[in-house]
């Protein structure tokens, strides 16, 4: 019994990276993923304020499961989730003022992000800590990474530029540090990250559709045959 009831740390972190990606295989919180991804640093930063936001909103929602009416829970999850988006909101103004001055009105927008308040009542409500954390870091570095590939190639093709830092001397596509071009990154990555998978899943049950295709095979041959 105890071991049937094991949690699986490691799936719940890469399942929230892969499997349930949010901009790439869900295609939740958009928003953030072309408004602020012009540029490798405020993708990255704002990548690192979900996650934060992720994890602690799992983890209270988890201590206070077992108190949360379920007819008033949705507005207990907002008032969580708006709390650790103000923290997030003052430290990011007080630490980076540079960056908060170009991206400070999405920080606020964290708040009204489906996925966060989706961890919240489809996993936090029913679990306990640890694996309520686990959940929350596999979803935030989930984010996190999908800001940072787009906002990497998005700087890079764009602006010729890594971090602000000159990269490329060639004429940069400008069209990449637009909305249009936020857009078409976004589409491009979803699409190649969705291809990955596919041929992953392929690759790793191949040879046992191709067994089971010679067993079915072999099965409906008479036998006079």
């Amino acid at each position: 019994m105890a071991q049937a009831n094991k949690v699986n740390y490691r799936e719940l972190i890469t399942n929230g990276i892969v499997k349930e990606n949010t901009i790439f295989k869900l295609a939740l919180s958009l928003c953030p993923s072309i408004a602020v991804t012009n540029n490798l640093k405020n993708g990255v930063l704002m990548g690192v304020a979900v996650l934060f936001v992720q994890v602690m909103v799992n983890i209270t929602i988890s201590l206070m499961r077992t108190v949360i009416h379920p007819k008033v829970r949705l507005p207990i999850f907002m008032l969580v989730i708006s709390g650790w988006v103000t923290v997030t909101d003052l430290s990011m103004a007080a630490a980076v003022p540079d960056v908060y001055k170009q991206m400070g009105l999405y920080i606020q927008l964290i708040v009204a992000f489906a996925s966060i308040l989706a961890r919240a009542e489809m996993f936090a409500s029913k679990n306990k800590i640890a694996p309520s954390m686990a959940d929350g870091i596999g979803m935030g570095i989930g984010f996190l990474f999908a800001l940072t590939v787009i906002s990497f190639f998005r700087e890079l093709i764009g602006r010729g530029s890594l971090w602000g830092m000159p990269i490329i001397n060639a004429k940069p596509l400008l069209i990449m540090i637009l909305p249009a071009g936020g857009f078409f990154a976004v589409g491009i990555l979803m699409a190649l990250f969705n291809w990955i998978d596919v041929k992953y899943l392929k690759t790793k049950t191949g040879g046992h559709e191709e067994s089971t295709h010679e067993c079915k095979t072999t099965l409906l041959t008479p036998a006079g045959d």
